[in-house]
């Protein structure tokens, strides 16, 4: 997404000129403490002007679908009515809500130790689905404070050593935080499928054990969001093509993504037989389109924006007397004079 301004703390205000005739800031300006109403204090999911039934959703897999990725239209725009204009508008006009509902689940959990809430984004998707725009322009435009993103590429030795979920609980994300996973523990029944380096009753058996790890976490506090850009063959091999034609995008290109282009059926066949047996009531997938980079944007940044809503985070009570502090403050610019 094109980047939007976040919410930040509110911006110094600008220095006086230096050199004679510069006049002082106003006292009664310097004295006056801003506050925010209880029209602000409310989370806000949509954009103003957005209607409910014009909602980017994906295509939401349902527990218990024993179907084929290929149903899914990779060029649709599920619930939205709108062409790139228009979505790449919209993008800009939720970042805002985006960024307060992650502030405010970052406060709420400010100083926290243990327990509360957070919320992990799992994005999958085949080399030049769009992952990298995601991780910029959906995810780029929250205080970065307040998320960590982690990509999990092929496993170390070390990594090796242990079950495949070993690597992936650390970077589970604290209360108040939002996780991202760049590829993620679903690597280990898909390229493994793919490549024949593991057995059905293996890939069983880890399919298994990430539906126990999920249901762990949610039970802990953690909200699931499970997305898989969907991207046609075809759209593949333009991206490819513009990174080998375009000198600033030759470091995107791999000649091992040639070589995995080539086992294209199966992973569509892995991915379906994954999303089949891991898509559950705790954590459930969406298969968001992506040969149009703009509405998986927009799709995915909705689901962020459902997810943060549902929590609801509030922004904490003070742990002191305001007042009190007020007029302390009050004091030292009377002090000043």
């Amino acid at each position: 997404m094109a980047q939007a301004k976040k919410q930040q703390s509110p911006r110094p205000t600008k220095s006086t000129k230096q050199g004679g005739g510069a006049k002082s800031a106003k006292p009664a300006r310097s004295a006056k403490v801003a506050t925010k109403s209880s029209r602000d204090l409310r989370p806000v999911v949509l954009a103003p002007g957005s209607l409910p039934d014009d909602v980017p959703s994906g295509f939401p897999v349902p527990p218990g679908w024993t179907g084929d990725v290929h149903e899914f239209d990779p060029h649709a725009t599920p619930g939205f009515d709108g062409g790139k204009k228009k979505g790449e508008k919209r993008l800009l006009a939720c970042d805002d809500s985006l960024a307060d509902l992650q502030e405010r689940l970052f406060a709420a959990h400010h100083g926290a130790t243990s327990g509360g809430r957070s919320v992990l984004l799992v994005v999958q998707g085949m080399d030049t689905s769009g992952k990298g725009g995601i991780m910029r322009h959906v995810v780029g435009a929250v205080d970065p404070q307040g998320i960590s993103i982690t990509a999990f590429k092929a496993p170390t030795e070390e990594e090796r050593q242990h079950d495949f979920l070993w690597r992936i609980r650390p970077h589970v994300p604290a209360a108040g935080q939002i996780g991202v996973f760049d590829r993620s523990h679903y690597e280990d029944v898909l390229i493994h499928r793919v490549h024949g380096w593991a057995d059905a009753e293996e890939i069983e058996r880890r399919c298994a054990a990430i539906n126990a790890f999920e249901k762990e976490i949610t039970d802990s506090g953690v909200t699931i969001v499970k997305v898989m850009l969907h991207l046609s063959y075809a759209e593949q091999g333009e991206r490819l093509i513009e990174r080998l034609e375009r000198p600033d995008k030759h470091w995107k290109f791999n000649p091992g993504d040639i070589d995995e282009r080539g086992y294209w059926s199966a992973y569509m066949d892995a991915y379906s037989k994954a999303l089949s047996a891991t898509s559950t009531p705790h954590a459930p997938w969406v298969v968001v389109p992506a040969d149009r980079k703009w509405y998986a944007r927009i799709a995915v940044q909705q689901l962020l924006l459902q997810a943060l809503g549902e929590i609801d985070p509030q922004w904490p009570a003070a742990d002191f007397d305001v007042a009190e502090q007020t007029a302390r403050l009050r004091e030292t610019f009377a002090s000043q004079r």
